[in-house]
Order: structure tokens, then C-alpha cells, then sequence
């Protein structure tokens, strides 16, 4: 283990918990996914909102189970920590290096999109050689590495410098956002209609019926899963939480509440407004966002409005998803899994600077991949499959704890009652594992051009190489305490 002069600082209270949570949430999941499904699940049409509720469900499942277990073990790289006390040591690294390479691939697929809507708030401002310029490839990839290396930077700097970015830029989000609810639901379907004839000469009739297919509809289900995956960054941050017992489940359940409702408005207004059918035409031929198919019945003032919303909103993900992934890094080290130098705390601003670092270079081969893929969606299969395969394993840890570390199990300080411990872990491991099957058939059964354009592939190529290095520590580890392992079935100190 590291040996720290340093330790992390519980300076994070309930509100920055929750912006952690939320900012990690919104972003392309609330402007992009629930419209450019319309072109990766062909099919689903109008059955969107319905396919979001039934996507909630294993993401509220999860969200209890994380709840519950960060009662107990509220440390630095919660899942890790929650998993390898809970569970098993080697299952607990594959949860949480699923989820640390899952995220940080995204990472990168979200500073990339992020330059699109920048753009677009050129256009509508008028900077058109602005606009021009952000379309060159070495500029675009430029802008989202720099906008990763300022949040790294604004990370390794403390707490204070993280909540004077992250707090302001969530409360502007959120207002942009309402922007598009009102608006979408203030118009309807005749309105854009009118609209696209008068902007575009164009007559659009709309389709109304579809027929409803299971395979579909639960293929969609799997995909926008993917708009819950964030509240697990609140507890990464568990060394650094104020009152942890009490503010990390009160943010993890309070976080997916308040996006779930948010996202349900959002996505309704735009459909309510701008037909499902048009939706399902236009992601054939162009990537499409809320901003832009608003954009028809807006004055071209409020049409910026959103468009800069959407751009503040995926923004936002990039620090506190820094956050979520350097803490799993620090963790793992803490632990000895990793070397020790990526636990090393700042001595000015005590922040695990090694890690953050790592993490954004891991975060800009992910830029890299979207650029050359050409499709962010396989950036976003690939996280929706390893926080699957996390959340999973974070359910099973519910059910297990008891027997595997009794003590552990005695801290929990909400849903006390084995009873409703049982049916958290059991229902939500039921949904999850049918979620995952489906995520994962639809995968693999895909047409692509190559093989590494599946995401399943990919994943678990990784998650080999996770497990050589995990066994190569193991083995270390052993040699070194002399094959004493106990210190696994503890917290790690504070």
C-alpha cells in the first residue's frame, strides 16, 4: 500500500453530491440518445417514453443498491470498494474496471460531440467561418482534448475550484433545459409542420401507426439505460463526502429521481412537438439533437438558448466523470492492485493527481476512437455493457454481504431489513441480467463493417487484459504480506 502524507478532504456536502450525480447523467444521454435511437434501434418509434420507463426500473434497483452499500463503506472508489469487501476481491476489480474503462471511453465520445454544438452555436450567432473552422478534424479533436485537460487540471485543484465550476454550470444547464420543456410543450405537432414547409419548402406527412415488437422495444430499453448511468459517481467520492452515511445514499437516490423526472419531461416536449416519424427519417441521413429539431419552431434567439444548453450540459459531464474514474484508480492503488504511485495525494491541494492524469489520457484515446469510428454510438454501447455487467455485480454484492463480511454488513444505516435488502439485490440482478442479454445479442448480431465495431468484443478484450493484471498484482501482493490478504476484507483507512 501507498504510504500518503496526505488524505483526501470531506469537503463534498449533500448539493455537490448531487450536481456530481446529475452533471455525470445529463448530457448526450438527454440531447442526443433519445432521438439518434430512432436510427441505432430502427423500429422503435413511437414507443421511445415507454422504453425509457421500462429502462428506469434496473436503474432505480441499482441506484438502491449503490444507496445501500455506500452506508457502509463510504470510501474513495465505491463500487471497487463495495464489490471486493461484499463479493470477491477479483470481482469486485472487474465491476469497477468495467466501469473505469466504460466511462472513461465516454469521456472522450463527449468532449468530441461536445465541439458539434459549439458549432452550432456559431451558426446560429453567425460566425459561419467560426463554424467552418470547428468542422476541420484537427480542430475539433484539439478543442475536446483541451476541454478534458482544463477539467483535469480544475480537478487536481480541489474540491473548492470543482464545485465553482461544476454547481454554476448544473444551475445554467437546468435552465436552458426547462427552455426546451416549455417550448416543446407549448407547440405541437401542426406547428412544426407549418414550420418545416415555411423554413424548408417542405411537406411532411406523419406516420402513426407501427407495429409493436418486443425484441425492438426491449433492444431500446438496453440502449437508453444509458441515461442513468452517473448517480454511481457519488460514490467514488466517498472519502471525500461530508456525513457519508447519510449525504452519499441521500444523493444517489435524490440524483436519479430528479433526472429521471427531468429527462421524461424533456424528451416528451420535443416528441410532442416534432413527430416521431420525421425524427426516425432525418437520423437516417444526419446526426440529429433536441436543439436542432426545435430549432424549426423557435425564433432563432431561443434556438442558440438551447443549442448553448445542450452544449453546457454535455460540458458538464467531463468533470465530475473525471472525478467518478480517478477515484476507482485511487482505490485499486490504495489497495495495491495498482501501483502505488497513482494513489499519491497532492500535498498542496490533496487530490489524487496521478490518477486524474491517467485518467485523461485513457479519456483521449476515447476522443481518438470517435473521431476515427465515425460513430459515438459504439463508445456509448460499450459504457452501457460495462456498467451493466457493474450494476449487476453491485446487486449481487447486496445479496452476498451478509455471509461474506458480516461486519461490513452491520454498518448499513438504510433499508435495514434483510427482507428488503434481498428484494432490492434479487429483482434488480433479474433485471439487469435480462438487459444485459438483450444489449448483448443486438450487439453481436449487428452489420458492420469490422469486427471491432462491436462493442461485446471489444469489452471483454479489455476485460482480459483487466484480469492479467489483476492476477499479476494478486500475485505480488501475496509474496508481499506473505499471503495475507485480510487487509481486502477491510475499509481501507481513512
Amino acid at each position: 500500500m501507498p504510504e500518503n502524507n496526505k488524505k483526501l478532504k470531506r469537503n463534498l456536502g449533500l448539493v455537490t453530491l448531487m450536481a456530481t450525480g446529475i452533471c455525470s447523467m445529463l448530457g448526450a444521454s438527454i440531447n442526443v440518445v433519445p432521438f439518434m435511437i430512432q436510427r441505432n434501434i430502427p423500429g422503435i418509434g413511437p414507443y421511445v417514453l415507454p422504453a425509457f420507463i421500462f429502462a428506469m426500473i434496473p436503474a432505480l434497483f441499482a441506484a438502491l443498491a449503490y444507496g445501500i452499500l455506500s452506508s457502509a463503506m463510504p470510501r474513495a472508489g465505491g463500487s471497487y470498494i463495495y464489490a471486493s469487501r461484499g463479493l470477491n476481491p477479483y470481482l469486485g476489480f472487474i465491476a469497477s474496471f468495467s466501469q473505469w474503462f466504460g466511462l472513461s471511453i465516454v469521456i472522450g465520445v463527449i468532449a468530441y460531440i461536445s465541439v458539434a454544438f459549439i458549432r452550432d452555436v456559431s451558426i446560429g450567432l453567425g460566425w459561419l467561418k467560426i463554424s467552418t473552422i470547428l468542422e476541420l478534424p484537427i480542430i475539433r479533436i484539439g478543442i475536446a482534448l483541451s476541454l478534458i485537460w482544463t477539467f483535469v487540471y480544475i480537478n487536481i485543484k480541489g474540491t473548492r475550484s470543482y464545485k465553482k465550476i461544476l454547481l454554476p454550470m448544473m444551475y445554467l444547464m437546468f435552465a436552458l433545459g426547462f427552455i426546451v420543456i416549455v417550448a416543446g410543450f407549448y407547440h405541437n405537432t401542426d406547428d412544426f409542420i407549418k414550420a418545416l414547409e415555411i423554413k424548408e419548402n417542405r411537406v411532411f406527412y406523419p406516420q402513426t401507426n407501427i407495429d409493436f415488437d418486443w425484441r425492438i422495444f426491449l433492444s431500446a430499453a438496453a440502449l437508453l439505460f444509458s441515461s442513468f448511468i452517473g448517480f454511481d459517481s457519488i460514490a467514488q467520492a466517498g472519502s471525500e463526502a461530508k456525513n457519508p452515511t447519510k449525504t452519499l445514499p441521500q444523493a444517489i437516490i435524490l440524483s436519479i429521481v430528479l433526472v429521471g423526472s427531468f429527462y421524461f419531461l424533456f424528451s416528451s416536449a420535443v416528441y410532442h412537438t416534432v413527430p416521431w416519424s420525421f425524427i426516425a427519417e432525418e437520423s437516417k441521413v444526419k446526426d440529429i439533437s433536441a436543439p436542432g429539431l426545435l430549432s424549426y419552431v423557435l425564433p432563432p434567439w431561443l434556438g442558440v438558448a438551447i443549442v448553448l444548453g445542450a452544449a453546457i450540459a454535455l460540458i458538464n459531464d467531463l468533470p465530475a466523470m473525471l472525478l467518478s474514474v480517478s477515484r476507482l484508480m485511487f482505490a485499486w492503488a490504495d489497495d495495491g492492485i495498482f501501483p502505488s504511485k497513482i494513489a499519491k495525494i497532492h500535498h498542496r491541494h490533496a487530490t489524487p493527481h496521478i490518477s486524474l492524469i491517467v485518467a485523461g489520457s485513457m479519456a483521449s484515446i476515447g476522443v481518438l476512437g470517435s473521431h476515427f469510428a465515425g460513430d459515438f454510438f459504439l463508445g456509448i454501447d460499450i459504457m452501457v455493457t460495462s456498467m451493466m455487467v457493474n450494476f449487476l455485480l453491485m446487486c449481487t454484492t447486496l445479496i452476498t454481504l451478509p455471509t461474506v463480511n458480516p461486519s461490513l454488513a452491520a454498518e448499513i444505516s438504510i433499508f435495514k431489513k434483510r427482507s428488503s435488502q434481498l428484494i432490492i439485490g434479487i429483482a434488480g440482478s433479474l433485471f439487469l441480467s435480462l438487459f444485459l442479454l438483450v444489449h448483448t445479442y443486438k450487439d453481436i448480431t449487428s452489420n458492420v463493417s469490422h469486427w471491432y465495431f462491436h462493442s461485446t468484443p471489444v469489452w471483454l478484450i479489455v476485460m482480459i487484459v483487466g484480469s492479467v493484471l489483476f492476477f499479476i498484482k494478486w500475485k505480488e501482493i501475496g509474496k508481499e504480506r506473505n499471503g495475507d490478504y485480510t487487509h481486502l476484507n477491510r475499509l481501507p483507512k481513512e
